[in-house]
């Protein structure tokens, strides 16, 4: 308030010195005056235009912001040359806070502010004055501008803009741009400040405002704590049934340090029980996990010690003299006592038994055993899977295994399934093993050739040329140093064209015994090899190989196994040969229809001649029963004139009236055979559908017991240009016309044919 007194004081003095009254014009100050226009003339002056000087000018005023005087703060005097002090003009005001901020006094011109101003709110305002002729209100003067600047005081203390502020400084930091007052400042001792911050403007003298701010410093964390265990002993109880890779216990160190500064790697100090127990550590509580890394077992060790270090990872070399950033601390661990399942003498067992070995034979045995205190007896199972398990069978008291069903190695070479033991006092204690069981063999399968050879010999092939090697296969698996042996069948031993060879060596050679070989006498060899097996029993097998005749090179070289071979030697060419086979072909043809056409002429030679009727022979499907069956009907009776007249019905000529229906009695077993025909030719002679001449008619029975037996071709196996007709020749005059129909024919015969 003294200063802003005091500066109310000096603009007082400036007031009434006249300092802020308007300047009048100077003309070698002022610019060339604008000309007044269109102006009202003065009362009993001449009315004439001309150009007049602006009779007043001003520059900018000030003001004092924050005045806070009872009276309006006079800011200046507006004056024209024209008024001449008898109240004819008046002045005007107009623009940036006209009648609001500032007024005027129309007479005198006088301006005042009439509230108070801050410089920081607006610092200056532009403002338009006229003088105006009072009486006829026409401007005396052009409208000019000015402008009232705001002066400034101090009334505004300085501001933190960003305040409070925050800052951080390592902790045992050296002095730098903040320094610290106290020496060691330790983060673990106090981690938070506060400083309050002044600021003052004048530069801080008399008068001057101030402000102030709040700066919050943190001390950050630097690695100068090692990790310290908060006791030399740590004592842990642990089950022997502890799984292996479990957590059995948990240790801490304590580092006051914080962040990555307080990370602790634990690690487990060579000694006693220490290749037991594995430590890590918990990155959120940075703890120290021991887990088991081998199975506990009371009966065997009842407690272990070890040392446990921990250490930093991240180490400031700054604080090194501090000492060790590590601490070390015993751990005793006790073996708790626990009812355990039985344990197996093995890992696994691995037994062999022979295929076909009989039902009910002990193969082997597995053995388990309780270990705790109290022993208790064990119980054997198998954990049956699948139906391959039902093979064998376990003693439950013994241990004992046993085959169930009999073992085939070529359907199942190995058999793997599992055998529990459990403990009498305590069935939900258990323990499994696995037991392989391999099938051995037995020498049941002979031995084969290994592949379907296709074996060939040259025509020129020399003897003791090896033409073939083979090899041998067994369905058995066969032992180590098992061997085949190959020989000749004792049938092909004689034979002097191939012999075998045996190497020894599970291989043989087929090689000739004689020079040249032939395929127009023989073209296909067929060669019986035995192959017999080294095991026992010994198996045996023999082997026909087959050898085929080719035409060679002089090299060696197969030329042709083909039906061409044959002929190439002759020097027929390819085409040649089908040249020929084509003319046989033709000839065959030939030949084929001249017999047909001779067989179609033969039988309408027998169906031509009509006049004599009796002499004509008609085949039929039925046979009759030969020169015995004469003796039971009279033939002679088919050609009685009697009869024929008795009917009274010509032969030669078909009748108008209708076919009779035949009616035919069944034959019975010991019908006489006379009355059965004399029945039958009744009915063929009245018959008017009967054919024009006397003929054998067909019957539905045959006699018994005939020389020539059934003529009938209904049972004949072979066709009738097969058969063989010289037989009717020594059947009497009876058959002499069948003979020679069917000899002549026999003489056309195509396969007879050369």
């Amino acid at each position: 308030m003294l200063t802003r007194n005091c500066l109310s004081l000096l603009l007082c003095v400036l007031f009434d010195g006249g300092l802020l009254t308007p300047l009048h014009p100077k003309p070698q100050q002022t610019s060339e005056p604008e000309q007044r226009e269109n102006v009202a003339p003065v009362p009993g002056r001449r009315s004439f235009a001309q150009r007049v000087k602006r009779g007043w000018v001003w520059n900018q005023f000030f003001v004092l912001e924050e005045y806070m005087g009872s009276e309006p703060q006079y800011v200046g005097k507006l004056h024209s040359d024209l008024d001449k002090g008898v109240g004819t003009v008046k002045y005007t005001l107009s623009g940036d806070g006209a009648g609001t901020v500032f007024t005027i006094d129309e007479t005198t011109g006088d301006i005042h502010a009439i509230r108070s101003l801050d410089r920081e709110e607006k610092p200056f305002y532009t403002l338009r004055a006229q003088a105006v002729d009072i009486d006829t209100k026409k401007p005396l003067e052009p409208e000019s501008e000015f402008i009232i600047k705001v002066q400034d005081i101090n009334d505004n203390e300085p501001k933190f803009l960003d305040g409070p502020y925050v800052a951080s400084v390592p902790e045992m930091s050296p002095v730098g741009v903040i320094r610290t007052a106290l020496p060691n400042m330790d983060r673990e001792v106090k981690e938070q400040y506060q400083v309050l911050i002044q600021a003052k403007d004048m530069g801080g003298q008399l008068g001057g405002l101030a402000g102030t701010t709040t700066v919050n410093i943190t001390l950050t964390d630097v690695n100068d704590n090692p990790p310290r265990f908060p006791k030399s002993i740590f004592h842990l109880k642990v089950p022997e049934s502890s799984h292996v890779g479990s957590a059995i216990g948990r240790i801490r160190a304590v580092d006051p340090d914080f962040g990555k500064n307080a990370e602790i790697e634990y690690n487990i100090v060579p000694g006693d029980g220490g290749n037991l127990f594995d430590i890590t550590t918990d990155e959120n509580t940075q703890e120290g996990v021991i887990k088991l890394k081998k199975p506990l077992d009371f009966e065997t060790k009842k407690a272990y010690t070890f040392k446990v270090e921990a250490s930093n990872l991240h180490l400031d070399h700054r604080f090194h003299s501090v000492g060790p950033f590590k601490d070390t601390a015993t751990v005793k661990i006790n073996v708790l006592d626990m009812d355990e399942p039985p344990v197996f003498s093995k890992p696994m067992y691995t037994m062999e038994v022979y295929e076909d070995t009989p039902v009910g034979t002990i193969i082997g045995a597995v053995t388990a055993q309780d270990l705790d205190a109290g022993s208790s007896s064990v119980r054997y199972f198998i954990d049956w899977k699948n139906d391959v398990d039902s093979y064998f069978t376990i003693d439950a008291t013994e241990g004992t295994i046993a085959t169930n069903e009999l073992l085939d190695r070529e359907s199942t070479a190995q058999y793997n399934f599992s055998i529990v033991a459990s403990k009498v006092s305590n069935p939900q204690l258990t323990s499994k093993v696995n037991v392989i069981i391999n099938i051995l063999d037995v020498n049941e399968f002979p031995p084969e050739i290994s592949v379907p050879y296709e074996t060939s010999v040259c025509e020129n092939a020399k003897m003791g040329q090896v033409i073939q090697i083979i090899t041998a296969a067994d369905k058995d698996l066969s032992p180590a140093g098992q061997r085949f042996s190959f020989r000749l069948s004792p049938e092909a031993s004689n034979k002097p064209n191939f012999t075998v060879h045996d190497y020894r060596n599970n291989t043989a050679g087929i090689e000739t015994r004689r020079n040249g070989y032939s395929r127009r006498q023989q073209e296909l060899y067929f060669l019986p090899v035995v192959i017999e097996d080294s095991s026992y029993p010994v198996q045996s097998s023999t082997n026909t190989l087959t050898i085929r005749v080719c035409r060679c090179d002089s090299d060696g070289s197969i030329q042709s196994c083909n039906v061409e071979a044959i002929f190439l030697p002759v020097g027929l060419s390819t085409g040649a040969l089908i040249a020929i086979l084509l003319c046989i072909v033709i000839l065959l043809v030939i030949v084929v229809l001249y017999v047909a056409l001779r067989r179609q002429k033969k039988k309408d030679t027998l169906m031509t001649s009509k006049e004599d009727i009796r002499d004509n022979v008609i085949h039929y499907d039925d046979e009759g029963g030969g020169e015995e069956d004469t003796q039971a009907f009279d033939i002679g009776a088919l050609r009685n004139p009697k009869v024929i007249e008795d009917n009274k019905i010509r032969r030669d000529i078909k009748p108008d009236t209708l076919r009779f229906s035949r009616h035919r009695p069944l034959v019975e077993d010991n019908t006489d055979i006379r009355d059965f025909i004399d029945q039958r030719l009744q009915e063929n002679d009245v018959d008017p559908a009967a054919p024009p001449y006397d003929s054998l008619a067909t019957y539905a029975y045959e006699g018994n017991g005939s020389v020539a037996e059934s003529l009938s071709s209904i049972d004949s196996l072979t066709t009738e240009a097969d058969q063989d007709y010289d037989y009717l020749s020594d059947w009497g005059p009876r058959f002499k016309i069948l003979a020679d129909m069917f000899g002549e024919e026999e003489s056309y015969n195509p396969d007879k044919v050369t």
